[in-house]
């Protein structure tokens, strides 16, 4: 039977190379290499109502991770680990999520840092209440709490009008929220109730407060948002209550407070519904004339008697519904 041309006589003369020994292996291995090389990170935003975009980036697997480029933001530079046989780098693309979705036009990037702007300017005014608070001025903290409450509804408004809304935005929204309104808050009202109540209780009161106020902002973090009602008393409002009381210095025994700080913690926590400040503002004018009235003749009565309202309106609503 004659040779086939294609195969060759093994003879001393004519030795296999050593090399060919290791290609069955690498043919098996290399559908196991392009799985793992072939690594995307985040999604392309082929869509128009795709809310976040991609940008591309080279990255390298070393046999146990992908290693970031050194060199350049969108490359990345390999060092050969054990499943890279040749000892060379192996680059591949991958897509890296972008923080600012939409065009990166110069308007939207000024846009975005703005409103991030606000955001860190509710952090350092938290922050700054904290230091007012230790030194002994809570008044001038109080202010500073209002000033936070006003500046975090500042940079919401301005990502909706501007139209640069993103992930990214409202995880360090609720990251500067817990600073200022989860710490910030009890610690000044913790320095206002330091010769009026025990220490003990008002440290328990002033950790409830910053609890209720981690658990309220992982929950609607991870709750679907719903247009008209809170899920309970909102940070914000519990802090402006909370620091309003402060800085007017409403007369009211120590234990009243201490009452009134756990009832306003386990409020936040609550599952009434709240309406929010969209849907107080389209109330009729005459019932917003009452509080205005009531500002001229007693401010603390007034004060205390809306926050009361307030708070009684979520268990209203939740027995209307039910």
């Amino acid at each position: 039977m004659p040779r086939t041309p294609w195969r060759r006589r093994r003879t001393t003369d004519s030795p296999r190379p050593a090399g060919r020994r290791w290609a069955g292996r690498l043919r098996r291995g290399g559908t196991i290499a392009r799985q793992a090389l072939l690594v995307r990170v985040g999604r392309r935003s082929g869509d128009a109502g795709r809310a976040a975009t991609a940008t591309r980036a080279e990255v390298i697997y070393t046999g146990t991770e992908l290693v970031p480029s050194p060199h350049s933001r969108s490359r990345a530079v390999a060092t050969s680990g054990s499943h890279a046989p040749t000892g060379q780098p192996i680059v591949v693309e991958a897509d890296a999520a972008s923080l600012l979705p939409g065009a990166h036009t110069m308007r939207r990037r000024i846009s975005f840092a703005l409103v991030n702007a606000c955001t860190l300017a509710s952090l350092g005014l938290g922050l700054t209440a904290i230091f007012l608070a230790m030194q002994g001025d809570v008044r001038i903290a109080a202010a500073c709490l209002v000033a936070c409450v006003g500046f975090d509804g500042l940079d919401g408004a301005l990502a909706r009008r501007l139209g640069v809304s993103s992930p990214f935005g409202a995880q360090m929204d609720s990251l500067a929220d817990m600073c200022s309104f989860g710490l910030a808050a009890p610690v000044v009202v913790y320095a206002s109730l330091a010769h009026t109540v025990p220490t003990a209780f008002a440290a328990l009161a002033c950790i409830l407060v910053a609890g209720c106020a981690a658990i309220r902002l992982a929950r609607f973090n991870v709750s679907p948002k719903d247009g008209k009602f809170f899920s309970g008393v909102p940070t914000t409002m519990a802090a402006a209550v909370l620091a309003l009381a402060v800085l007017i210095e409403l007369p009211l025994p120590g234990v009243a407070v201490l009452g009134g700080v756990a009832l306003l913690a386990f409020a936040m926590v609550s599952s009434f519904p709240y309406a929010k400040l969209a849907r107080l503002v389209k109330l009729p004018p005459w019932l917003w004339a009452l509080p205005a009235v009531g500002a001229f003749v007693d401010a603390r009565l007034t004060f205390a008697l809306l926050v009361v309202a307030y708070l009684v309106s979520g268990p209203v609503l939740w027995m209307r519904a039910r």
